[in-house]
């Protein structure tokens, strides 16, 4: 969907713009698939475990089917809804027993439109979902499996789409957004095409009050904190950090550290990591 840029009349709106809801049909959520939640602080014990947490607007959660194993029963698209909890559209689909459900929107899907889940044979068209086995190679998909039965892992967010590379043997080859290039088993589910509101990650978000809004809160440099807050903190004017390298506020490494586990279950699926260094051939 476009990106709105705004007369700028006030500071906040010159340097924001906001998403087009031209696309979303219903205004009201389905009552049977929503549920409330308690607001997520980052805090445990009334004390902050994750920072930058906190206040936003009341959000209720969407009860969204990422299995889809209601199989050879057609589904009509509904409505196109809003998420607060994420970039990507969802749609309400209604199955031929009357059943309801949302899914993640495919881009270019219309209220009317029919979907289908299937191990079998279906048309290859957005929003219908089937093995990858069952799917040609080249063909663009998203909300894919890891683990057959599980349920959509990767490829979830707005705009998102996986190149389905290869086929061989017991696996599917997949080229993920981020470059990386792994293995999932063949009997994975994957919905055809790519994720709607591709041009979510264009908003610019412009003034704090509506990071505040979507829970977000001051992130404070640590050079700019007293020596007793942060190992960055002291000293006179614009100085630098005073060290090595750059610093956590518990005082370890802050840049350049890897952040994935060590023999992760899943690392031998990986061909290419996303740098480009090959992983398992």
């Amino acid at each position: 969907m476009p990106i709105h840029v705004y007369r700028p009349v006030t500071k906040g709106r010159r340097h924001s713009s906001v998403q087009d809801f031209s696309d979303v049909t219903a205004r009201r959520s389905e009552k049977s698939l929503v549920i409330s939640s308690k607001q997520q602080a980052g805090r445990s014990g009334g004390k902050i475990t994750v920072r930058h947490q906190g206040s936003g607007h009341k959000r209720r959660i969407r009860d969204i089917d990422f299995q889809r194993v209601r199989f050879d029963i057609p589904a009509r698209i509904a409505a196109i809804e809003y998420d607060p909890n994420r970039g990507a559209r969802l749609a309400l689909v209604v199955y031929k027993d009357g059943v309801k459900s949302y899914i993640l929107c495919p881009q270019g899907v219309k209220v009317g439109d029919m979907v289908i889940s299937s191990k079998k044979e279906a048309e290859i068209s957005a929003g219908n979902r089937l093995p990858l086995e069952r799917i040609p190679i080249g063909t663009p998909v998203h909300a894919v499996e890891m683990l057959a039965g599980k349920g959509a892992v990767i490829g979830r967010a707005a705009g998102t789409v996986i190149e389905f590379m290869a086929l061989e043997g017991e696996y599917a080859t997949l080229k993920l957004p981020s470059g990386e290039v792994r293995r999932v088993s063949k009997h994975c589910l994957a919905t055809v095409g790519s994720v709607s509101n591709p041009d979510w990650h264009l908003v610019r978000w412009g003034k704090a009050g509506r990071m505040r809004h979507r829970g977000i809160r001051p992130t404070v440099r640590g050079k700019v904190m007293n020596p007793v807050d942060h190992p960055h903190g002291g000293g006179e004017g614009k100085h630098p950090i005073g060290m090595k390298y750059a610093k956590t506020k518990w005082g370890k490494h802050a840049m350049g550290v890897k952040t994935r586990h060590k023999n992760v279950a899943s690392d031998n699926m990986i061909l290419f990591r996303r740098k480009g260094r090959i992983q398992n051939v």
